[in-house]
Protein backbone atom coordinates (compact mmCIF):
# COMPACT_ATOMS: atom_id res chain seq x y z
CA UNK A 1 0.00 0.00 0.00
CA UNK A 2 1.64 3.03 -0.92
CA UNK A 3 0.13 6.65 0.30
CA UNK A 4 0.16 9.62 -1.64
CA UNK A 5 1.72 13.10 -0.75
CA UNK A 6 -0.94 15.50 -1.49
CA UNK A 7 -0.76 18.00 1.20
CA UNK A 8 1.50 21.27 0.64
CA UNK A 9 4.40 20.97 2.47
CA UNK A 10 4.30 25.04 3.76
CA UNK A 11 0.49 23.73 4.84
CA UNK A 12 2.43 22.72 8.31
CA UNK A 13 5.26 25.42 8.48
CA UNK A 14 8.12 23.08 7.50
CA UNK A 15 10.84 24.39 5.21
CA UNK A 16 12.03 21.95 3.21
CA UNK A 17 14.47 23.48 1.16
CA UNK A 18 16.15 24.82 4.54
CA UNK A 19 16.27 21.22 6.25
CA UNK A 20 17.52 19.25 2.92
CA UNK A 21 20.46 22.12 2.41
CA UNK A 22 21.31 21.76 6.22
CA UNK A 23 21.48 17.67 5.99
CA UNK A 24 23.66 18.33 2.77
CA UNK A 25 26.18 20.48 3.99
CA UNK A 26 26.60 18.15 7.50
CA UNK A 27 26.98 14.61 4.97
CA UNK A 28 30.35 14.27 5.25
CA UNK A 29 30.46 14.78 9.25
CA UNK A 30 27.66 12.53 9.76
CA UNK A 31 29.10 9.63 7.75
CA UNK A 32 32.27 10.46 9.62
CA UNK A 33 30.90 10.18 12.82
CA UNK A 34 29.22 7.13 11.97
CA UNK A 35 31.96 5.54 10.59
CA UNK A 36 34.34 6.59 13.93
CA UNK A 37 31.35 4.11 15.93
CA UNK A 38 31.43 1.51 13.41
CA UNK A 39 35.01 1.08 15.06
CA UNK A 40 33.50 0.52 18.46
CA UNK A 41 33.06 -3.07 18.85
CA UNK A 42 30.35 -2.64 21.56
CA UNK A 43 29.11 -6.31 22.04
CA UNK A 44 26.44 -6.82 25.06
CA UNK A 45 27.48 -9.81 25.24
CA UNK A 46 29.17 -11.91 28.06
CA UNK A 47 31.52 -13.18 26.01
CA UNK A 48 33.24 -10.22 24.86
CA UNK A 49 34.95 -6.96 26.34
CA UNK A 50 32.37 -4.84 27.89
CA UNK A 51 34.91 -1.87 27.87
CA UNK A 52 34.18 -1.81 24.27
CA UNK A 53 30.61 -1.18 25.03
CA UNK A 54 30.92 1.29 27.81
CA UNK A 55 33.21 2.99 24.85
CA UNK A 56 30.44 3.01 22.55
CA UNK A 57 27.82 4.20 24.83
CA UNK A 58 30.82 7.11 26.08
CA UNK A 59 31.14 8.12 22.00
CA UNK A 60 27.29 8.13 21.49
CA UNK A 61 26.45 10.46 24.91
CA UNK A 62 29.33 13.00 23.67
CA UNK A 63 27.49 13.02 20.01
CA UNK A 64 23.70 13.85 21.96
CA UNK A 65 25.94 16.29 23.83
CA UNK A 66 27.22 18.47 21.13
CA UNK A 67 23.80 18.28 19.04
CA UNK A 68 22.24 20.45 21.93
CA UNK A 69 20.46 17.74 23.91
CA UNK A 70 20.44 18.94 27.74
CA UNK A 71 20.21 16.17 30.62
CA UNK A 72 22.52 13.00 28.89
CA UNK A 73 23.18 10.56 31.09
CA UNK A 74 24.70 7.10 30.75
CA UNK A 75 22.25 4.73 32.82
CA UNK A 76 21.83 1.64 33.62
CA UNK A 77 19.32 -0.73 35.44
CA UNK A 78 19.88 -4.46 36.78
CA UNK A 79 17.93 -7.22 34.68
CA UNK A 80 15.68 -10.11 36.41
CA UNK A 81 18.89 -12.63 37.26
CA UNK A 82 20.50 -8.77 39.12
CA UNK A 83 22.68 -8.77 36.57
CA UNK A 84 23.55 -5.30 35.65
CA UNK A 85 22.16 -4.01 31.92
CA UNK A 86 24.03 -2.10 29.45
CA UNK A 87 24.38 1.14 29.34
CA UNK A 88 21.83 3.40 27.80
CA UNK A 89 21.91 6.82 26.94
CA UNK A 90 18.74 9.26 28.37
CA UNK A 91 18.92 12.85 27.17
CA UNK A 92 15.89 15.36 27.64
CA UNK A 93 15.14 18.53 25.25
CA UNK A 94 11.80 19.52 27.34
CA UNK A 95 8.87 20.69 25.46
CA UNK A 96 7.95 24.48 25.19
CA UNK A 97 4.49 25.93 24.68
CA UNK A 98 2.47 23.17 25.30
CA UNK A 99 3.43 20.98 22.21
CA UNK A 100 4.23 17.21 22.21
CA UNK A 101 7.07 14.96 23.27
CA UNK A 102 8.82 13.02 20.87
CA UNK A 103 11.00 10.00 22.19
CA UNK A 104 13.71 8.75 19.75
CA UNK A 105 15.07 4.95 20.18
CA UNK A 106 17.86 3.43 18.63
CA UNK A 107 20.44 0.74 19.83
CA UNK A 108 24.49 1.36 19.41
CA UNK A 109 25.21 -2.72 20.74
CA UNK A 110 25.80 -4.67 17.70
CA UNK A 111 25.90 -8.48 16.52
CA UNK A 112 29.58 -9.69 16.75
CA UNK A 113 30.86 -10.03 13.72
CA UNK A 114 31.22 -13.42 13.27
CA UNK A 115 33.16 -15.30 10.60
CA UNK A 116 35.82 -12.57 9.43
CA UNK A 117 36.64 -14.62 6.73
CA UNK A 118 33.40 -14.18 5.44
CA UNK A 119 33.81 -10.19 5.24
CA UNK A 120 35.16 -8.60 2.21
CA UNK A 121 36.26 -5.78 4.54
CA UNK A 122 37.25 -5.46 7.84
CA UNK A 123 34.23 -5.97 10.27
CA UNK A 124 35.15 -3.10 12.21
CA UNK A 125 36.68 -0.59 9.83
CA UNK A 126 33.59 1.24 8.01
CA UNK A 127 34.71 1.27 4.09
CA UNK A 128 32.96 2.84 1.41
CA UNK A 129 32.51 0.92 -1.69
CA UNK A 130 29.58 2.06 -4.43
CA UNK A 131 27.61 4.13 -2.20
CA UNK A 132 27.29 1.61 0.18
CA UNK A 133 29.32 1.92 3.90
CA UNK A 134 30.35 -1.64 4.97
CA UNK A 135 30.65 -2.32 8.37
CA UNK A 136 29.18 -3.87 11.54
CA UNK A 137 27.18 -1.64 13.08
CA UNK A 138 26.86 0.39 9.83
CA UNK A 139 23.27 -0.31 9.43
CA UNK A 140 22.00 -1.65 12.49
CA UNK A 141 21.51 0.12 14.31
CA UNK A 142 24.24 3.18 14.49
CA UNK A 143 23.11 4.46 11.52
CA UNK A 144 19.82 4.54 13.31
CA UNK A 145 21.41 6.59 15.98
CA UNK A 146 23.30 8.55 13.70
CA UNK A 147 19.36 9.78 11.95
CA UNK A 148 18.33 11.26 15.18
CA UNK A 149 21.33 12.71 15.96
CA UNK A 150 21.73 14.54 12.42
CA UNK A 151 18.07 15.15 12.64
CA UNK A 152 17.89 17.09 15.07
CA UNK A 153 20.98 19.42 14.78
CA UNK A 154 18.78 19.81 11.17
CA UNK A 155 15.75 21.33 12.81
CA UNK A 156 17.82 22.89 15.45
CA UNK A 157 19.58 24.71 12.95
CA UNK A 158 16.99 25.35 10.20
CA UNK A 159 13.45 25.62 12.20
CA UNK A 160 12.97 28.95 13.80
CA UNK A 161 11.42 28.46 17.71
CA UNK A 162 11.46 24.72 17.76
CA UNK A 163 9.88 23.74 20.89
CA UNK A 164 8.94 20.20 20.59
CA UNK A 165 9.69 17.74 23.36
CA UNK A 166 12.57 15.85 22.17
CA UNK A 167 14.22 13.00 24.43
CA UNK A 168 16.67 10.07 23.10
CA UNK A 169 16.62 6.77 24.77
CA UNK A 170 19.74 4.95 23.05
CA UNK A 171 19.73 1.68 24.52
CA UNK A 172 23.32 -1.05 24.82
CA UNK A 173 21.43 -4.52 24.99
CA UNK A 174 19.07 -4.82 22.12
CA UNK A 175 20.76 -7.36 20.14
CA UNK A 176 20.96 -9.53 23.44
CA UNK A 177 17.26 -9.69 23.80
CA UNK A 178 16.90 -6.04 25.92
CA UNK A 179 17.06 -8.02 29.13
CA UNK A 180 16.80 -4.55 31.68
CA UNK A 181 14.47 -3.04 29.39
CA UNK A 182 11.15 -3.30 30.86
CA UNK A 183 12.58 -2.23 34.27
CA UNK A 184 14.68 0.42 32.53
CA UNK A 185 11.39 2.04 31.10
CA UNK A 186 9.71 1.57 34.69
CA UNK A 187 12.37 2.89 36.38
CA UNK A 188 13.38 5.82 34.49
CA UNK A 189 9.15 6.22 33.30
CA UNK A 190 9.18 10.04 33.97
CA UNK A 191 12.19 10.94 31.86
CA UNK A 192 11.11 8.54 28.95
CA UNK A 193 7.07 9.78 28.83
CA UNK A 194 6.42 10.98 25.28
CA UNK A 195 3.37 11.43 22.68
CA UNK A 196 5.14 9.36 19.98
CA UNK A 197 7.72 7.46 19.98
CA UNK A 198 10.30 6.84 17.11
CA UNK A 199 12.15 3.28 16.47
CA UNK A 200 14.50 3.34 13.97
CA UNK A 201 15.45 -0.10 14.04
CA UNK A 202 13.41 -1.34 10.97
CA UNK A 203 13.22 -1.89 6.99
CA UNK A 204 12.85 0.57 3.68
CA UNK A 205 11.20 -1.29 1.05
CA UNK A 206 14.04 -1.97 -1.26
CA UNK A 207 16.60 1.05 -1.94
CA UNK A 208 15.10 4.29 -2.95
CA UNK A 209 11.74 3.36 -1.99
CA UNK A 210 11.10 4.21 1.75
CA UNK A 211 8.85 2.13 3.61
CA UNK A 212 6.46 3.20 7.52
CA UNK A 213 6.92 -0.51 9.43
CA UNK A 214 3.08 -1.19 10.79
CA UNK A 215 3.24 -4.36 11.87
CA UNK A 216 5.28 -7.08 13.38
CA UNK A 217 4.73 -10.28 13.97
CA UNK A 218 5.31 -11.81 17.64
CA UNK A 219 7.60 -14.65 18.61
CA UNK A 220 7.42 -18.05 20.45
CA UNK A 221 11.00 -20.15 21.22
CA UNK A 222 11.22 -22.96 23.12
CA UNK A 223 13.65 -26.25 23.43
CA UNK A 224 12.05 -29.56 22.91
CA UNK A 225 13.87 -32.64 24.28
CA UNK A 226 13.39 -36.29 22.66
CA UNK A 227 14.85 -39.33 24.48
CA UNK A 228 14.37 -43.29 23.12
CA UNK A 229 17.25 -44.79 25.38
CA UNK A 230 18.30 -44.60 28.83
CA UNK A 231 22.06 -44.32 27.61
CA UNK A 232 23.89 -44.61 24.29
CA UNK A 233 24.44 -47.72 22.25
CA UNK A 234 26.32 -49.48 19.50
CA UNK A 235 24.17 -48.37 16.36
CA UNK A 236 25.20 -51.72 14.59
CA UNK A 237 24.28 -54.31 17.55
CA UNK A 238 21.44 -52.43 18.30
CA UNK A 239 20.06 -50.26 15.69
CA UNK A 240 16.89 -51.44 13.60
CA UNK A 241 14.89 -52.24 16.94
CA UNK A 242 15.39 -49.08 18.20
CA UNK A 243 15.10 -45.62 16.60
CA UNK A 244 18.01 -43.05 17.77
CA UNK A 245 16.45 -39.56 19.59
CA UNK A 246 17.69 -37.74 16.53
CA UNK A 247 15.69 -39.42 13.75
CA UNK A 248 12.81 -39.33 16.30
CA UNK A 249 12.89 -35.62 16.43
CA UNK A 250 13.21 -34.85 12.80
CA UNK A 251 9.55 -37.01 12.68
CA UNK A 252 8.71 -34.79 15.27
CA UNK A 253 9.94 -31.43 13.09
CA UNK A 254 8.55 -32.96 9.85
CA UNK A 255 4.51 -32.69 11.45
CA UNK A 256 5.60 -29.21 12.31
CA UNK A 257 4.34 -28.27 8.51
CA UNK A 258 1.85 -29.51 5.74
CA UNK A 259 3.16 -30.75 2.54
CA UNK A 260 2.71 -26.90 0.91
CA UNK A 261 5.10 -25.48 4.18
CA UNK A 262 2.43 -23.71 5.96
CA UNK A 263 2.69 -24.12 9.70
CA UNK A 264 0.24 -27.45 10.73
CA UNK A 265 -0.18 -26.28 14.10
CA UNK A 266 -3.77 -25.97 15.27
CA UNK A 267 -4.64 -22.91 17.10
CA UNK A 268 -2.23 -20.11 15.97
CA UNK A 269 -3.84 -16.87 14.18
CA UNK A 270 -2.90 -16.44 9.87
CA UNK A 271 -4.17 -13.60 8.41
CA UNK A 272 -4.84 -12.60 4.55
CA UNK A 273 -4.85 -8.85 4.18
CA UNK A 274 -1.42 -7.75 2.93
CA UNK A 275 -2.27 -5.06 0.37
CA UNK A 276 1.23 -5.06 -1.48
CA UNK A 277 2.74 -7.12 -4.03
CA UNK A 278 6.24 -8.89 -3.40
CA UNK A 279 7.27 -10.27 -6.49
CA UNK A 280 8.64 -13.24 -5.89
CA UNK A 281 11.85 -12.18 -8.25
CA UNK A 282 12.19 -9.91 -5.76
CA UNK A 283 12.03 -11.95 -2.59
CA UNK A 284 14.34 -14.56 -4.50
CA UNK A 285 17.02 -12.25 -4.65
CA UNK A 286 16.55 -10.56 -1.28
CA UNK A 287 16.74 -13.51 0.96
CA UNK A 288 19.32 -15.45 -1.64
CA UNK A 289 16.81 -18.94 -1.88
CA UNK A 290 18.22 -21.32 -4.50
CA UNK A 291 16.60 -21.03 -7.79
CA UNK A 292 15.99 -24.57 -7.29
CA UNK A 293 14.00 -24.95 -4.12
CA UNK A 294 10.22 -24.16 -4.28
CA UNK A 295 9.10 -21.35 -2.03
CA UNK A 296 6.94 -22.73 1.44
CA UNK A 297 3.46 -21.84 2.04
CA UNK A 298 0.43 -20.55 0.51
CA UNK A 299 -1.44 -17.04 0.02
CA UNK A 300 0.06 -13.91 -0.88
CA UNK A 301 3.99 -13.78 -0.47
CA UNK A 302 3.63 -10.97 1.72
CA UNK A 303 0.88 -12.47 3.73
CA UNK A 304 3.17 -15.55 4.41
CA UNK A 305 6.34 -12.85 5.41
CA UNK A 306 4.27 -10.41 7.49
CA UNK A 307 0.47 -12.13 8.47
CA UNK A 308 0.86 -15.91 8.91
CA UNK A 309 3.00 -17.67 11.20
CA UNK A 310 6.37 -19.48 10.26
CA UNK A 311 8.07 -21.81 12.42
CA UNK A 312 12.01 -22.78 12.09
CA UNK A 313 14.57 -24.97 13.81
CA UNK A 314 17.17 -23.07 14.53
CA UNK A 315 19.32 -24.71 16.64
CA UNK A 316 20.22 -28.73 17.58
CA UNK A 317 22.51 -30.23 20.37
CA UNK A 318 23.78 -33.36 18.14
CA UNK A 319 27.32 -34.34 17.21
CA UNK A 320 29.08 -33.21 14.41
CA UNK A 321 30.09 -34.98 11.09
CA UNK A 322 33.84 -34.25 12.18
CA UNK A 323 33.35 -36.75 15.72
CA UNK A 324 30.75 -38.88 15.07
CA UNK A 325 30.97 -42.34 15.82
CA UNK A 326 28.39 -45.41 15.03
CA UNK A 327 26.29 -44.83 18.07
CA UNK A 328 22.61 -44.84 18.84
CA UNK A 329 22.10 -41.19 20.17
CA UNK A 330 19.66 -41.79 23.35
CA UNK A 331 18.96 -37.84 23.70
CA UNK A 332 18.93 -34.94 21.41
CA UNK A 333 17.35 -31.25 21.89
CA UNK A 334 16.11 -28.81 19.74
CA UNK A 335 15.46 -24.98 19.69
CA UNK A 336 12.30 -23.96 17.60
CA UNK A 337 11.54 -20.39 16.42
CA UNK A 338 8.11 -19.47 15.73
CA UNK A 339 6.86 -15.88 14.34
CA UNK A 340 3.30 -15.44 14.90
CA UNK A 341 0.79 -13.62 13.00
CA UNK A 342 -0.50 -9.93 14.58
CA UNK A 343 -3.15 -10.44 16.95
CA UNK A 344 -2.04 -14.25 18.21
CA UNK A 345 -1.32 -13.86 21.37
CA UNK A 346 2.12 -15.57 22.57
CA UNK A 347 1.16 -17.51 25.91
CA UNK A 348 -1.75 -19.52 23.15
CA UNK A 349 0.41 -19.96 20.75
CA UNK A 350 2.82 -21.10 23.42
CA UNK A 351 0.44 -23.69 24.16
CA UNK A 352 -0.63 -24.85 20.88
CA UNK A 353 2.93 -25.31 20.23
CA UNK A 354 3.36 -27.57 23.68
CA UNK A 355 -0.52 -29.50 22.74
CA UNK A 356 0.78 -30.16 19.05
CA UNK A 357 4.24 -31.54 20.04
CA UNK A 358 2.53 -33.58 23.06
CA UNK A 359 -0.32 -35.19 20.28
CA UNK A 360 2.11 -37.23 18.53
CA UNK A 361 2.43 -40.29 18.47
CA UNK A 362 6.30 -41.57 18.54
CA UNK A 363 6.00 -44.28 19.71
CA UNK A 364 6.21 -43.71 23.22
CA UNK A 365 9.14 -41.80 23.20
CA UNK A 366 9.74 -39.39 25.84
CA UNK A 367 9.38 -35.86 24.63
CA UNK A 368 9.34 -32.63 26.83
CA UNK A 369 8.69 -28.49 25.74
CA UNK A 370 10.19 -26.10 27.48
CA UNK A 371 9.07 -22.47 26.49
CA UNK A 372 12.00 -20.16 26.34
CA UNK A 373 10.74 -16.50 25.20
CA UNK A 374 7.45 -14.89 24.29
CA UNK A 375 7.20 -11.63 22.43
CA UNK A 376 3.72 -9.74 21.51
CA UNK A 377 3.76 -8.75 17.97
CA UNK A 378 2.93 -4.74 16.93
CA UNK A 379 0.30 -3.21 14.41
CA UNK A 380 0.03 0.37 13.89
CA UNK A 381 -2.68 2.63 13.89
CA UNK A 382 -1.83 4.40 10.04
CA UNK A 383 -4.48 6.69 10.53
CA UNK A 384 -3.19 8.25 13.69
CA UNK A 385 -1.71 12.13 13.60
CA UNK A 386 1.91 10.63 13.97
CA UNK A 387 1.49 8.12 11.34
CA UNK A 388 0.37 10.63 8.62
CA UNK A 389 3.10 13.06 9.25
CA UNK A 390 5.74 10.30 9.30
CA UNK A 391 4.40 8.80 6.26
CA UNK A 392 4.20 12.23 4.60
CA UNK A 393 7.74 12.85 5.56
CA UNK A 394 9.28 9.93 4.39
CA UNK A 395 7.58 10.60 0.94
CA UNK A 396 8.57 14.43 1.24
CA UNK A 397 12.38 12.70 1.47
CA UNK A 398 12.75 10.25 -0.68
CA UNK A 399 10.63 12.14 -3.53
CA UNK A 400 7.92 9.00 -4.04
CA UNK A 401 5.14 8.09 -1.71
CA UNK A 402 5.75 5.74 0.91
CA UNK A 403 4.66 2.04 1.21
CA UNK A 404 3.14 0.57 4.42
CA UNK A 405 4.59 -2.53 5.01
CA UNK A 406 5.35 -5.68 7.50
CA UNK A 407 8.35 -6.87 8.55
CA UNK A 408 8.40 -10.74 9.38
CA UNK A 409 10.49 -10.25 12.13
CA UNK A 410 9.80 -9.33 15.56
CA UNK A 411 11.03 -6.35 18.06
CA UNK A 412 9.72 -7.93 21.60
CA UNK A 413 10.40 -4.60 23.63
CA UNK A 414 7.53 -2.47 21.46
CA UNK A 415 5.25 -4.50 23.49
CA UNK A 416 6.52 -3.42 26.58
CA UNK A 417 6.79 0.34 25.20
CA UNK A 418 3.00 0.24 24.61
CA UNK A 419 2.90 -1.56 28.35
CA UNK A 420 4.26 0.87 29.84
CA UNK A 421 2.98 4.07 27.51
CA UNK A 422 -0.65 2.78 26.65
CA UNK A 423 -0.99 6.27 25.02
CA UNK A 424 2.16 6.85 23.11
CA UNK A 425 1.85 6.46 18.75
CA UNK A 426 4.68 4.36 17.78
CA UNK A 427 6.18 4.84 14.62
CA UNK A 428 9.16 1.88 13.18
CA UNK A 429 11.03 3.42 10.69
CA UNK A 430 15.19 2.47 9.39
CA UNK A 431 17.08 3.30 7.27
CA UNK A 432 18.49 -0.66 6.34
CA UNK A 433 17.10 -2.10 2.94
CA UNK A 434 16.88 -5.94 0.87
CA UNK A 435 20.35 -5.98 0.75
CA UNK A 436 21.90 -4.51 4.12
CA UNK A 437 22.36 -7.99 5.52
CA UNK A 438 22.27 -7.23 9.33
CA UNK A 439 23.45 -10.19 11.54
CA UNK A 440 25.64 -11.24 8.74
CA UNK A 441 29.29 -10.98 6.89
CA UNK A 442 29.12 -7.58 4.81
CA UNK A 443 26.57 -5.67 6.83
CA UNK A 444 25.88 -2.39 5.22
CA UNK A 445 24.23 0.50 4.52
CA UNK A 446 22.89 2.24 1.17
CA UNK A 447 24.25 6.38 1.77
CA UNK A 448 21.87 7.88 -0.77
CA UNK A 449 18.92 6.17 1.32
CA UNK A 450 20.83 7.01 4.72
CA UNK A 451 20.68 10.99 3.78
CA UNK A 452 16.88 10.42 2.38
CA UNK A 453 16.42 9.11 6.50
CA UNK A 454 17.93 11.90 8.07
CA UNK A 455 16.05 14.37 6.06
CA UNK A 456 12.91 12.05 6.41
CA UNK A 457 12.91 12.40 10.40
CA UNK A 458 14.10 16.25 10.20
CA UNK A 459 10.62 17.04 8.00
CA UNK A 460 8.81 14.97 10.46
CA UNK A 461 10.53 17.17 13.73
CA UNK A 462 9.96 20.23 11.98
CA UNK A 463 5.92 19.38 11.13
CA UNK A 464 5.63 18.20 14.72
CA UNK A 465 6.77 21.14 16.13
CA UNK A 466 5.04 23.50 13.61
CA UNK A 467 1.46 21.10 13.56
CA UNK A 468 1.26 18.94 16.79
CA UNK A 469 -0.46 16.48 16.70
Amino acid sequence: MTTKNTADPASFGVDRASLSNHVDTDFDRIVTELSQLVAIPGIAWDSFDPDQLDRSAEAVAQLVRDAGMEQVEILRVPTASGAMGGPAIVANRPARDSKPTILLYAHHDVQPPGDEELWNTSPFTATEIDGRLYGRGAADDKAGIMVHIAALRAVLDSVEDFGLGVTFFLEGEEEAGSPSFRQFLETHRDRLEADVIVVADSSNWKVGVPALTTSLRGMVGGVVEVRTLDHAVHSGMFGGPVLDAPTVAARLISTFHDAQGNVAIEGLVSNDHAVVDYPEESFRADSSVLESVTLAGSGNLADRLWNKPALSIIGMDIPSVAVSSNTLLPMTRFKLSLRVAPGQDPDAATEAVRAHIMAQDLGGARVSFEAEEAGQSFATDTSAPAAQASLWALGEAWGVPAVETGIGGSIPFISDLLDVFPEAQILVTGVEDPDSRAHSANESLHLGDFRHAILAEALLLARLNSHGL
